[in-house]
């Protein structure tokens, strides 16, 4: 299915601003998943049950919603907006000019990936991150900094390099996220369509779109190592204070520190956590934005017709 466009309209769908804020606030929903997820990327020798203690010690329930507030929603909002904006837009040309719907998912996935991340995800990212990998002093007895106070003293220590570190990897990790997210949503929604003898304009069922977006965003975990290193980079987690991890980390030099320290399996850390998580997210981001973009499209023909 085709990016839709208002009736009538011919340039710039500004309103998937609004769209793509609000469907990405859904998506945090999955916040435990991203915290069980995070939890197994920065601590690699833990299994799925014992991340799932240590978070479960963190605070109970509570424990699985860290970094959701403020990081989390100031991320999903300002990110879903960036996204579905520059992905609609570019997946639109895309089709306009002839390329497949498939073909025209993975370069707005991509395009919306690199996008959303320099230009709102790596500050938010970084704080989330902290906030989940942080030993909240508890243990000790002092009273735990505030989030506020966390982003205030890290940039004090390293400004805003400090603060949005880890911004790199962030953006190949967008990049390749949403790009193979939408391109194999819109694949298997094109193999759906020539299974059930559907031409390109029918329209496919909720169930059809929901199985479509789920084929996307497990095979988009493929790049699960982006995400370890990503962690890794924005970590504050004391146990990974050792001799050999690099002092100035980078995309290359982390990967190789990973690889040292865990082989290949520490590169896959907290890949079932995250194949629910994407599974979700691009459930959201594709398939129920599509039809929230339908609904508002049809909103407005209908105003049309009456003024």
């Amino acid at each position: 299915m085709a990016i839709q466009k208002e009736p009538g309209q011919k340039g710039i769908n500004w309103s998937n601003i609004a769209v793509g804020a609000i469907m990405n606030m859904v998506t945090t929903l999955g916040q435990p998943l991203e915290v069980l997820k995070t939890q197994m990327a920065a601590n690699r020798s833990q299994t799925m049950l014992q991340a799932t203690k240590s978070v479960w010690a963190r605070g109970g329930v509570s424990g699985f919603y860290q970094g959701l507030i403020p990081w989390a929603w100031i991320e999903a909002s300002t990110k879903g907006g960036v996204l579905l904006f520059t992905a609609s837009e570019i997946e639109t040309a895309g089709e306009r000019v002839g390329i497949s719907p498939a073909v025209a998912g993975l370069l707005g996935g991509m395009g919306g990936g690199v996008a959303q991340a320099y230009a709102t995800m790596g500050f938010t990212t970084c704080m989330k991150t902290a906030e989940i990998t942080r030993h909240k002093q508890a243990a000790t007895g002092a009273k735990p900094l505030s989030t506020w106070a966390v982003f205030m003293d890290i940039y004090r220590r390293e400004g805003i390099r400090g603060i949005n570190k880890g911004v790199n990897a962030v953006a190949v990790r967008q990049c390749t996220n949403w790009g193979s997210r939408m391109g194999f949503a819109r694949l298997a929604e094109t193999t759906i369509r020539n299974i059930r003898g559907k031409g390109e304009n029918d329209k496919l069922g909720a169930m059809d779109k929901i199985i479509a977006s789920s084929i996307g965003g497990a095979l988009a975990t493929w790049n699960q190592p982006i995400e370890v290193i990503r962690v890794e980079m924005q970590s504050m987690a004391k146990t990974t204070a050792n001799a050999n991890r690099p002092a100035k980390m980078t995309i290359m030099n982390t990967l190789s520190f990973i690889y040292k320290e865990n082989g290949l399996k520490g590169l896959y850390r907290g890949v079932t956590p995250r194949i629910g998580l994407g599974i979700w997210q691009t459930i959201c981001m594709v398939s129920f934005a599509d039809y929230v973009k339908i609904w508002k499209a049809s909103k407005r023909g209908t105003w049309r017709l009456i003024h």
